[in-house]
């Protein structure tokens, strides 16, 4: 049965629907699809960023922590030399002050001549010579000559051997110098040398770490004491 122009133009008004609306859906699927992707890129993109920044400020973090730690131990290193400097100076101090009181020794002549006598002792006993030159200040000759009596003595008494001591007057130890002796043998190849300023210096150096801890208190870090 043949279909009027109606019928045709019916029907193809219904088949030009249905492919739009087929069209519609499927625009609407592949919008939908690209919209998911577009998130999902979206979102890749977003925390691959965060965690680069992530990174980048712990970097930095770790790199001030690092600053600090440095900048705190370069001023705890001043810290500890300037405490350090301050020590040694008082020790320094103390020692200066000791060395100004050396003077009162001798300002004590009967005192003086028996410091005189034992430090000439000493000397002979360390030289073992049978003659010796000894040098003094010239302030101190009529004392020492004194001395060198009973010091002889001693010496001859205790090691059973004679010895010749003879007071150097053509050198003097400088007047400057607070006082004590120097001995010489072999023509002046071997030279005790017992200054005052000497002895002081010689027991400075075995008692400045008595002294460090008496004045600061032992130093735990410390694993030698000389």
């Amino acid at each position: 049965m043949a279909l009027s122009d109606a019928d045709v133009q019916k029907q193809i008004k219904h088949m030009m629907a249905f492919i739009e609306q087929e069209a519609n859906e499927k625009a609407e699927e592949i919008d939908a699809k690209a919209e998911e992707e577009f998130n999902i890129e979206k979102g890749r993109l977003v925390q691959q960023q965060r965690l680069k920044i992530m990174e980048f400020y712990e970097r930095k973090e770790k790199q001030v922590e690092l600053q600090k730690k440095i900048q705190s131990s370069n001023m705890l290193n001043q810290a500890r030399l300037k405490a350090l400097k301050v020590r040694e100076d008082h020790v320094r101090n103390v020692l200066d002050d000791a060395r100004k009181r050396l003077g009162d020794v001798t300002a004590n002549t009967s005192q003086y001549q028996k410091v005189l006598q034992q430090l000439i002792i000493q000397g002979l006993f360390q030289l073992l010579e049978p003659n010796v030159t000894l040098r003094v200040r010239q302030v101190d000759r009529s004392l020492a000559e004194a001395a060198v009596v009973i010091a002889q003595q001693e010496y001859e008494s205790k090691t059973n051997r004679k010895v010749q001591v003879k007071i150097d007057s053509d050198t003097y130890l400088p007047a400057e110098t607070t006082g004590g002796v120097e001995l010489l043998a072999q023509q002046g190849r071997i030279k005790i040398v017992n200054t005052m300023e000497a002895r002081l210096d010689l027991i400075a150096q075995q008692l400045v770490p008595e002294l460090r801890s008496a004045l600061f208190g032992k130093n735990p870090n410390r694993k030698f004491t000389d």
